[in-house]
């Protein structure tokens, strides 16, 4: 069902110098069908992620999770030093195919339910509430089309407004389930421009990606995932022939062009296959493309 997030009028306790984000054996099931197996895995403040896997590889249930919209079959989730639910410093940026975009409200209305957690809900925002409003809208180039209604933005619009919504919240945990996809090159460059400038104010960042040239490029950090943790770390000790080889299995090839190499993932979608570039890798990791199928 596609819908807007409402943020959760119970608050849970927050422990500023515990883990932003801890997972201690979680297992995650849908059906009868396991989704996420025995994960566990601690991340600290500032920490920027990218979750990388094939599709179905448990990416969007590990963001339910640590959002607690999805409870765990087994294990423990922690987020600052207690459960999930009730986070207010919790901000979640869904898949744009998974929202409502009929729904008929402004971008200033989007923006400031993110501040309904700390006004209380049926309580009128006060000025400071405004004020941070427009000032994460102007962060995220979006202060001008404040009175437009949601629906009538383009992709990359909407989800600077969604980035706008969990900056008026304060988030100090943000998870992005793959906000890049589908948006121009000035719309992609926009977004990680700020995730920049969050890392910077130590706020933990976790983003769903298929790109791993981008995730190389722009995290300190990857995630490898398919429904199990196959690594974490550095770009460079995750994002290795042996290692994607366990992810991607049979799905990965490797094509050379005039634009250089690029690895391509046969994934199941629903209906079908679909194949797609999964990334252009540069010059310097060449040598880890030619020895990732042999």
């Amino acid at each position: 069902m596609k819908t807007f997030l409402h943020p959760i009028d119970q608050h849970q306790s927050h422990v500023p110098t515990a883990s932003s984000v801890e997972l201690h054996q979680v297992t995650a099931t849908y059906a009868g069908i396991t989704a996420l197996d025995n994960l566990s895995f601690t991340l600290h403040q500032g920490d920027q992620v990218a979750v990388v896997g094939p599709n179905g590889a448990g990416k969007s249930t590990l963001f339910n999770l640590i959002a607690g919209i999805v409870q765990p079959a087994h294990g423990q989730v922690n987020i600052y030093g207690s459960g999930p639910q009730g986070h207010i410093c919790v901000g979640y940026v869904p898949q744009h195919n998974r929202l409502d975009w009929r729904f008929p409200v402004t971008v200033a209305d989007v923006v400031m339910m993110g501040r309904v957690g700390k006004i209380g809900l049926f309580r009128w925002p006060r000025r400071q509430d405004r004020e941070l409003v427009d000032h994460a809208l102007a962060r995220v180039g979006m202060q001008s089309l404040a009175n437009r209604q949601i629906g009538e933005l383009s992709g990359g619009q909407q989800q600077r407004v969604f980035l706008a919504r969990a900056l008026a919240q304060e988030a100090e945990l943000l998870l992005l389930d793959e906000p890049l996809t589908g948006l121009d090159q000035p719309s992609q460059e926009a977004i990680l421009a700020l995730l920049a400038q969050l890392r910077q104010q130590r706020v933990t960042v976790l983003v769903a990606t298929h790109d791993l040239n981008q995730a190389a490029e722009h995290f300190a950090k990857v995630m490898l995932l398919n429904r199990r943790l196959i690594a974490l770390g550095a770009p460079q000790e995750v994002l290795t022939p042996h290692l994607l080889s366990q992810a991607y299995g049979n799905q990965l090839h490797v094509v050379h062009s005039a634009q250089g190499d690029l690895i391509l993932a046969d994934t199941c979608c629903g209906d079908g296959h679909e194949t797609y570039p999964i990334v252009a890798q540069p010059p310097k990791l060449a040598s880890v493309l030619e020895r990732i199928l042999a």
